[in-house]
């Protein structure tokens, strides 16, 4: 591969994976093409900082990121009453994202 953005778009592409692996259950209301719209995006968007800023920026990009993440789940989800690594309760956040309620399986 002779493109030199090889390493923003596997790094993008490990962390959204490994995103959605442990808090993908955050995201169960979203449309599917969205979130695979956020793959694009977000690599899209790493290559355009590295090229634009250099990869420096790249990683103050990802450490921007990281913050944001942490807190949003580790301050403002609990604040609202939900634990941010489990999404629980549940039908708080459902409310809190706007989405419908799902059907109780135990019912």
């Amino acid at each position: 591969m002779n493109s030199p953005y090889w390493f923003e778009v596997a790094v993008m592409g490990v962390l959204i994976a490994i995103g959605n692996i442990l808090l993908g259950h955050f995201e169960a209301g979203k449309a599917k093409w969205r979130r695979v719209g956020k793959v694009f995006i977000g690599c899209a968007l790493a290559v355009l900082i590295s090229a634009t800023a250099g990869r420096a920026w790249f990683f103050g990009f990802l450490g921007a990121l990281a913050v944001a993440v942490m807190v949003v789940h580790g301050w403002w989800l609990p604040r609202q009453g939900i634990n941010g690594w489990t999404a629980e309760p549940r039908e708080r956040y459902h409310r809190l994202r706007g989405w419908k309620l799902p059907p109780d399986p135990s019912a």
